[in-house]
């Protein structure tokens, strides 16, 4: 029976590497590894993967670089592992279209869990709401995860489709951060005070300033009308 997700590894360090996968494998998920960044980019035009598990720190290409370059062409779930967890590294890594960060030494079940919980979001398994939520100009099909604005269709990542969902489930009322991380599934690493931040400011580049509001010293807020 083949795999149920299939997985783009990305890490230099051999030792890890080969850990990982066997950890990924004997849980039931099948694993391209590579070992560099432009083999990574070869890799992910060649097959298509349901999750990316990239290292920032690689030869030839560094984690960021591949990351930015994969965003070009796929919203495939990118989960950053690295040992730099600095807040500006983090950051950089979100607003490059990352989807979720996770320190170096990990546990493995907390591996797991965050490859699962991505691959699910980008699959539309949220829950049994309606197919489709509009919200003014905006249109969020939640079974393909698709969303549009102005019958446009926009390309999200699906952590940022999460956050759309929350806002526009929602839509009128002022959610804090803390309200936006907890309802999007944001994971531990999330939870930094610039996070949700660099996510909405990613939201308002593709879908235009006016569809999500900033409420000052409050949080954010999505407009009944975007008019």
């Amino acid at each position: 029976m083949p795999p149920e997700i299939l997985a783009l590894l990305v890490e230099d360090d051999d030792r890890l590497a080969r850990f990982t996968q066997e950890l990924l494998e004997q849980n039931g998920i099948g694993v391209t590894r590579v070992g560099d960044g432009e083999a990574a980019l070869r890799a992910a035009k060649q097959r298509s993967f349901d999750i990316v598990i990239l290292d920032l720190m690689l030869p030839r290409k560094d984690g960021l670089t591949v990351c930015r370059e994969l965003r070009t062409t796929s919203a495939v779930p990118i989960l950053m592992v690295t040992a730099r967890t600095e807040e500006a590294d983090r950051v950089v890594g979100l607003e490059l279209g990352a989807d979720d960060y996770l320190g170096k030494p990990f546990a493995p079940r907390e591996l797991l869990a965050r490859v699962r919980a991505l691959v699910r979001r980008a699959r539309g398994h949220l829950g049994p709401d309606a197919d489709v939520l509009r919200v003014g100009s905006l249109e969020l099909r939640l079974g393909s995860m698709a969303a549009y604005h102005d019958g446009k269709l926009v390309e999200l990542t699906s952590y940022e489709f999460a956050i759309l969902r929350v806002l526009a489930e929602r839509s009128g009322r002022v959610l804090t951060r803390e309200q936006i991380l907890e309802l999007a599934k944001g994971s531990a690493e999330d939870a930094f005070d610039r996070s949700i931040d660099v996510r909405i400011s990613r939201l308002r580049q593709k879908l235009g300033n006016d569809v999500i509001r900033t409420i000052r010293g409050v949080g954010y807020m999505l407009a009944r009308d975007d008019r």
